[in-house]
């Protein structure tokens, strides 16, 4: 998670709370279709949860019923038709931006530096959610406000997430509209851009909005695999050293992940 300016005394771990096992084996039963993507044999899944036959039968029974899994012409079992139900019910409840105010109000303290929340709407980025940091950068982020998502490193981070056709529909000129008083680029720059982007996992932003700031951005995807969401960082270039940028890039990365998987998505844990 971001660096915060004041790091809070560490506190004992909570008490993890007592689970009822048939529950717990009965949610680690859909977990693992979920995640096989595939009709499962009895056999199968009494093999790979560990558990005796006879108790995933039971519980493939009774999930059955429930309407929660479905048992195929073969007799493996997938996933019924009632998660449906569930996942429109979360859906409808739940937003990029309700879910960044939800991540941010359970942090003991305030970022070292401002976070950001953008959506695409056409062919900008507008800020939906602002977490203002404890050290203040001189630019201001509010709530609202819109720029071109070519040059803003949330605007890159999503759109590097987008078909090639979708994103020529949306720049369908081959030199992108100007900004300000910034340089001119091609639209075969931001493709390659946006190439690069996907294989480094988050984008960047060098003086492209603003002479001076340097940002990083990274996707947040929602339950279907869809980029929602970007999450950016600006910092003031002259003072940046690579182990700061790096440490911050991380943050980012980490803070998109938090929110893709409390938007439902299925992303790797953080790694050590």
């Amino acid at each position: 998670m971001l660096e915060t300016a004041h790091p809070p005394t560490a506190a004992a771990p909570l008490a993890k709370p007592a689970l009822v096992p048939a529950v717990a084996r009965a949610m680690a039963l859909l977990d693992l279709l979920e995640k096989e993507r595939e009709a499962m044999s009895l056999g199968k899944l009494a093999s790979s949860l560990s558990l005796p036959k006879s108790s995933v039968h039971g519980l493939c029974n009774t999930l059955t019923a429930l309407g929660y899994l479905r048992r195929q012409d073969d007799g493996g079992f997938f996933i019924g038709p009632r998660v449906m139900g569930l996942a429109n019910a979360f859906a409808a409840q739940t937003s990029p931006a309700q879910e960044f105010e939800r991540l941010w109000n359970s942090m003991p303290a305030a970022p070292q530096e401002t976070v950001i929340l953008s959506v695409l709407d056409g062919a900008d980025v507008v800020y939906v959610a602002v977490r203002n940091g404890s050290r203040p950068l001189g630019l201001a982020f509010s709530v609202g406000m819109r720029l071109p998502a070519y040059r803003a490193a949330t605007g890159r981070a999503m759109l590097a997430f987008h078909d090639e056709a979708q994103v020529k529909r949306l720049f369908p000129t081959a030199r992108l509209p100007a900004f300000l008083n910034q340089p001119s680029m091609r639209r075969s720059e931001l493709l390659h851009e946006l190439a690069l982007t996907r294989e480094r996992g988050h984008s960047i932003d060098d003086e492209l909005v603003r002479q001076g700031v340097y940002c990083m951005a990274a996707p947040v995807f929602d339950a279907s695999g869809e980029v929602v969401a970007g999450v950016g960082i600006c910092l003031q270039k002259a003072s940046l050293k690579p182990r700061f940028v790096a440490q911050q890039r991380d943050a980012v990365i980490d803070v998109a992940r938090q929110l893709s998987q409390r938007l439902g998505a299925t992303t790797p844990e953080k790694t050590k």
